[in-house]
């Protein structure tokens, strides 16, 4: 940034006010911890209202934020609030499967493909699902550390060390309580913050009016600049990937039954219908006043289009509005960020550390173990955020796929089909997951498609076939 910039004291001061309070109900909320259950699934205690509010604020990261408004500003105009909408038609359907996750009563992914299949797609499974949540946090510390460097004309290298410092402190202090209690928060700053912004904004570029006499008519088309082929792909990419992803689904395991994970999950849907465009026409707005000459184009031309939304709130909000909005994305990115460490954590510790490293470990142990494993995946995190420059949707989309081209269907199928064997499930995670990276490599190869269409077929035959040349020799534990 401007070397000569001068932080506003008043946004500075409600951004730490809110830093704070994060940290505070980090400290509080580690109070609350007795057992490693406690700390990773919030005792099974959560009802629908704060269930749908860290679902919801698990998923609106930098992605749905800052993401949207720099996609939105570039070549998907207003269509990039997809990205957000395609989010509620996922809650919505995950609302049917959510009493079924919530009944299975495991801890993680991988110790639900243990139990129904057996030890090996557990292992197979944990990795799988590991690896992505390393990226997953790298892109929520890259988005937020932006966000603070934008806020403070601080060096981004020291931002992306204060950023990994708050969002780790207070996620390993008190895990899923801590977690849920500040994305209540964070949900609603984000909502109201970025809802707020946008009448001044309005009022800023002279107008609806004045405004899109600035823009190109295919910028205000709700489907031309993503497409509809983009929007479906995200469809399956979010419902394929959120229905397996621990990040979301640890969410429906802390449900206190199936009802509250069913209307939790319906709950969530709502308040993205209400968020869907909100960023998308931020970023629109940045644009036209960009054309018009209101702000100075070079600046984000110069930092890159991902400073669009940061950039647009200095240029045309009063000071307390540019804090409420700097700590709605920042909340926004760390919303993600806690849930990509926790998710990580408890996963490594729970299907790693105790199946393979030392099976007669102790609850404490075991605690510990997933606290440390926080720490370790936040540094790592740290690592690549301090050196990636890829968008932010790129690497959140292939994170997504991933995952989701082997596991999808051996997890969701398997709560329904007792046929379904352990051989289907690891061909299933083997071919998913291999295809997917091949397509991403090679996607001409692949007629063009998304890599995660190719994954998912390959995926499915895979797994019935398997499972019925090679059938259970017993029933399922689960």
């Amino acid at each position: 940034m401007d070397e000569s910039f001068t932080p506003d004291p008043v946004v500075l001061g409600i951004v730490a006010l809110y830093l704070t309070v994060m940290l505070y109900i980090g400290y509080r909320a580690s109070k609350r911890i007795r057992a490693n259950e406690d700390f990773t699934l919030a005792g099974r205690r959560l009802g629908p209202v704060l269930l749908a509010g860290t679902l919801a604020a698990t998923e609106a990261g930098g992605g749905s934020s800052m993401g949207v408004a720099e996609k939105a500003y570039g070549n998907w105009g207003l269509s990039a609030g997809w990205y957000v909408l395609t989010m509620t038609i996922t809650f919505f359907l995950l609302a049917i499967l959510a009493p079924r996750l919530r009944k299975a009563a495991v801890a993680t992914v991988p110790e639900y493909f243990r139990r129904r299949y057996g030890e090996p797609s557990g292992i197979l499974t944990a990795v799988i699902m590991i690896l992505p949540l390393v990226g997953l946090t790298a892109i929520q510390i890259i988005a937020s550390s932006v966000i603070v460097s934008v806020m403070t004309g601080l060096p981004y290298t020291i931002c992306v060390l204060v950023v990994v410092v708050v969002v780790t402190a207070y996620s390993v202090m008190g895990g899923l309580w801590s977690v849920t209690l500040t994305d209540a928060v964070q949900c609603f700053l984000i909502v109201t913050g970025l809802l707020a912004a946008v009448p001044f904004a309005l009022h800023y570029g002279g107008g609806w009016s004045n405004i899109v006499h600035h823009i190109p008519q295919e910028k205000l088309s709700l489907t031309e600049g993503m497409g509809g082929g983009t929007i479906i792909s995200l469809i399956i990419i979010y419902v394929t990937s959120f229905a397996v992803g621990q990040e979301a689904v640890q969410r429906y395991y802390a449900a206190r039954d199936g009802r509250a994970a069913a209307l939790g999950s319906l709950y969530a849907g709502t308040v993205y219908l209400l968020f869907a465009f909100v960023p998308a026409l931020l970023g629109v707005i940045a644009y036209s006043m960009v054309q018009s000459g209101l702000i100075d184009g070079a600046v984000i031309a110069e930092q890159g289009e991902k400073y669009v939304l940061p950039i647009l709130a200095l240029e045309v909000m009063p000071s307390w509005l540019v804090g409420v909005v700097f700590a709605a994305l920042i909340s926004a990115t760390m919303s993600s960020a806690d849930s990509d460490l926790l998710a990580a954590g408890s996963i490594f510790a729970n299907d790693i550390y105790r199946k393979l490293i030392r099976q007669e470990a102790s609850d404490p142990e075991l605690l510990k173990v997933t606290r440390l494993t926080m720490i370790f995946v936040a540094i790592l995190a740290m690592t690549i955020a301090l050196a990636h420059s890829e968008s932010l949707i790129t690497i959140l989309m292939f994170s997504f796929t991933l995952r989701a081209g082997g596991a999808f269907f051996p997890y969701v199928i398997g709560h329904y089909w007792k046929k379904a064997s352990l051989a289907g499930a690891l061909a299933s995670l083997a071919a998913g997951s291999g295809t997917v990276i091949l397509a991403e490599q090679f996607t001409e190869a692949f007629f063009g498609l998304e890599p995660v269409i190719p994954g998912l077929i390959i995926s499915l035959i895979a797994f019935v076939g398997f499972s019925r040349l090679m059938p259970l020799k017993q029933p399922p534990r689960i």
